[in-house]
């Protein structure tokens, strides 16, 4: 397998940051797999004097693992990183990653950080299960693999589910990323490196929570990540306050978005990478950044415990307590669920959210799709590439999607549309779904469809659900704003999909996001 001349030319430029000499040890068998791992390994040996490609024997077969030095039995143990796979597509970075790690490249990585990984005791092996295609895979991958760079009582094998349909058959997994530790699962979906080190660095909530409590007081205060929530950071610091951002995951659901055509100025993106440039123009400026916390409730001066009687406090799930005197709430909002008997029991058991990362665990399956606005019916697009069949079904008597997408959807020949459907159950055997029961809406007839695989896109949730009985919300569940995107609350401003604010949009949360700002720097020099 010759990798293509551009990705050639980059890795080459990578692998001249090297500073020391690493071991490709590769274990293959008679596969299709193994000799096109074999010719990949050899032409990014090639390519570095410090690479040596060698051979082992490892159970998992074609495999090749990353190591540091120049003699293999001296290289043995000391990092476990292994890919199970070949680790082109999105994982190609999460390869690169390993190679420059393993061989003395700074990581982009706090101290303290590597610190904490470093004096992890006890035997930790991981091992992750993704799809090429899976743009939240590698997140997790190239976590696992910095932690066993770092420690050596910590191992990781990728392994890419196209390649080992066996072990994913045996294991009944249906969605990527699927984590396993030292043989039980340990986790499911994105997870952050932070994420994965609360679940096994005993006392690191209790130290984090401890850590925040002793905050100082902010100006502003926001709450929530997504495009709303890096805006408001922005147009808050560039007014000179002091301002901080806490986010349960910083992107929000931009992160779960893959392709992303109609943000005006950038032609296509995906939303990882939109992420990315939102989270380095944040820390551009003086915007304490606090991810991975969740705010389980906001209280105004003097009131529900708060004895401040100037700042407001937004309590988190650790137990820590923040205080600003103006808040920016922009928690956006999630998936809706079909609420219906058999969904959450089959989630991640065929009843999956996200086509493009879970798709091609079913190539060659019948699915289907439920919603038949523009994300589902780009969905079944996508999936109709390699899937046996799909169906989707629309609630009302026509799609809903733009005409384009329609257009395309209608000419393939492997999708049915069934309209006026409304879906009443996802059947299965007790491991795993099999399939999906709806009621024809015009007939009133119950029929079955035998699945493989549900894919839900029925729209949007707010994640309000905290702020109940503190301001006030619609019937929906949105927050409600003004004009200046001020809430019922005094100080309290919120932004983009968690409020009454319609089309829910990135352009329009960044924007909102801005306007939420500057709300609430009026609101501050007012005081």
């Amino acid at each position: 397998m010759a990798l293509e001349e551009s990705i050639k030319t980059q890795l080459q430029t990578y692998l001249q940051m090297l500073r020391e000499p690493i071991i490709l040890a590769e274990s293959l068998d008679n596969s299709a797999g193994a000799s096109e791992m074999h010719d990949l390994l050899t032409e990014i040996a090639s390519m570095s004097d410090k690479i040596t490609l060698t051979q082992e024997d490892n159970a998992r077969k074609p495999s090749f693992a990353v190591k540091r030095g120049t003699d293999h039995s001296q290289a043995q143990k000391a990092v476990g990183v292994r890919f199970a796979g070949i680790p082109l597509g999105h994982e190609f970075t999460s390869l690169v990653l390993a190679l420059l790690h393993t061989g003395g490249h700074p990581m982009k990585l706090e101290q303290e950080k590597i610190d904490q990984i470093a004096a992890i005791e006890g035997e930790f092996h991981f091992e992750t299960y993704v799809s090429l295609t899976c743009h939240n895979c590698p997140d997790v991958v190239q976590a696992m693999n910095m932690m066993a760079v770092i420690n050596p009582n910590i191992t990781h094998v990728m392994v890419e589910g196209g390649m080992y349909q066996d072990e994913i058959k045996a294991k009944e997994i249906m969605s990527v990323p699927t984590i396993y530790l030292n043989g039980e699962v340990f986790g499911a979906g994105r997870m952050e490196l932070d994420e994965i080190l609360v679940k096994i660095d005993t006392g690191a909530v209790a130290r984090e929570a401890k850590k925040l409590d002793e905050k100082a007081p902010y100006d502003v205060l926001v709450v929530g990540g997504g495009p709303a929530g890096a805006s408001a950071a922005i147009y808050a610091a560039r007014k000179g306050i002091r301002t901080g951002i806490v986010a349960e995951r910083f992107g929000g659901q931009v992160m779960d978005t893959l392709g992303i055509e109609n943000f005006i100025s950038v032609k296509e993106t995906e939303g990882p990478k939109l992420v990315a440039a939102f989270e380095e123009h944040v820390k551009s400026y003086d915007v304490d950044i606090m991810n991975l916390q969740r705010a389980t409730a906001i209280a105004e001066p003097g009131k529900e415990g708060n004895k401040n009687t100037s700042l407001i406090e937004v309590k988190l799930e650790n137990g820590a307590v923040l205080k600003s005197k103006a808040v920016i709430l922009a928690t956006g909002a999630r998936w809706r669920e079909l609420n219906v008997p058999g969904e959450k029991e089959y989630r991640g058991k065929g009843v999956a959210y996200c086509p493009h990362c879970d798709g091609p665990l079913f190539k060659g399956k019948p699915v289907a799709v439920v919603g038949g606005g523009n994300s589902g019916v780009e969905a079944a697009i996508d999936l109709a590439g390699f899937v046996a069949h799909v169906s989707i079904l629309q609630f009302d008597t026509e799609l809903k999607a733009d005409a384009v997408l329609v257009k395309k959807l209608r000419s393939l020949n492997n999708v049915t549309i069934i309209t006026s459907a409304q879906t009443t159950e996802i059947t299965g055997d007790g491991h795993k779904m099999n399939g999906l029961t709806f009621t024809d809406r015009v007939t009133g007839e119950s029929k079955h469809l035998p699945l493989d695989a549900v894919f839900v896109q029925i729209g949007l949730l707010p994640n309000s659900d905290w702020l109940k009985g503190t301001l006030n919300l619609s019937k929906f569940g949105e927050v409600e704003i003004n004009h200046h995107n001020a809430t019922s609350l005094p100080g309290v401003f919120a932004a983009g999909d968690v409020t009454t604010t319609p089309y829910k949009q990135i352009i329009i949360a960044m924007g909102e996001g801005a306007k939420a700002a500057l709300g609430a720097f009026d609101y501050l020099i007012r005081q």
